[in-house]
């Protein structure tokens, strides 16, 4: 596994100045574009470091300003790029919280340890993150919440829950009644 993780991708230029503005892919924007972090950008098959030298947020995105990017033109070859950073850079977390990569991949039991499936994302911000666990019987909907989560344990790549009774039958009814 790569030890790079994305952390957001260039939306389009932003002024003259060679600044773009960054759809963020990480809940800690503000750890993630500060002054001084050091950035992978990915475009078009090829990597190139930068340094972040500049940084403000509008409407909860950052805008930023890169090392050796100093034109509107520049900025512009970077619309669609991805930003990455390598994991020994992103920091420890608060307690209780867990980067989406070490999530992807789990496996899922419930309380009785009867596997539910596989994790293969996690959506929403931090606040509302739901586990996205690929099952038998399709797609499966898991809620990161105080009560359903019961223990994650990254190191053996599993995560007990307890669910909700019915939430199973409910992600079953809203993929039927979706691909209506």
């Amino acid at each position: 596994m790569s030890d790079l993780f994305l952390v957001g991708r260039v939306a389009r230029a932003h002024g003259n100045k060679g600044q773009v503005i960054v759809n963020p892919e990480s809940d800690f924007s503000h750890d993630r574009f500060a002054i001084g972090h050091e950035l992978i950008v990915e475009q078009g098959g090829r990597s190139t470091t930068r340094r972040i030298t500049a940084v403000r947020f509008q409407s909860g995105r950052p805008i930023i300003a890169l090392d050796g990017v100093g034109t509107m033109n520049d900025a512009e070859a970077l619309a669609g790029a991805e930003l990455k950073m390598p994991a020994s850079a992103m920091g420890p977390l608060p307690a209780n919280t867990f980067y989406r990569h070490d999530l992807v991949g789990c496996e899922v039991k419930d309380k009785s340890g009867h596997a539910i499936g596989r994790v293969t994302g996690v959506e929403g911000p931090i606040e509302r993150s739901l586990l996205i666990v690929a099952s038998d019987g399709g797609e499966v909907m898991v809620p990161m919440a105080d009560g359903i989560i019961v223990k994650v344990d990254t190191e053996a790549r599993s995560i007990a829950v307890e669910l909700p009774e019915g939430l199973i039958d409910l992600n079953s009814a809203t993929r039927t009644s979706s691909s209506d």
